[in-house]
């Protein structure tokens, strides 16, 4: 992993948390339709690489250069990763820490 590229904040309004989050000083980056029928909205500030998407549920995507490497490196630690999702916006991992929070793995 080279970065952390989202967090993914669980909001119950998507329009009105990016009205509030535009009032901080957040730009969008990107607002277009989802995989499951969704908004898909990410935000973040200016000059700054990590952003933020207001999602139905709470995540950290992580930026990987090789995510086929990250699997088999996790999976020899132990770590047990999701099958690997090739979707329009990049390849995708999901897995989960001691606590069950997500983590995603992503390639462009």
């Amino acid at each position: 992993m080279k970065s952390i590229e989202i967090i993914m904040l669980p909001v119950k309004d998507r329009q009105k948390a990016k009205e509030f989050y535009l009032s901080l000083g957040f730009q969008v980056v990107v607002e277009a339709p989802g995989a499951h029928g969704e908004t898909w909205i990410q935000m973040g500030l200016p000059g700054a690489n990590t952003t933020i998407s207001l999602a139905g549920f709470q995540g950290v995507i992580c930026e990987t250069a090789d995510i086929e490497a990250e699997v088999k490196a996790l999976g020899a630690k132990g770590i047990a990763v999701g099958k690997i999702d090739d979707t329009p916006w990049g390849r995708f991992a999901w897995l989960k820490d001691l606590d069950g929070n997500s983590l995603c793995l992503r390639q462009k």
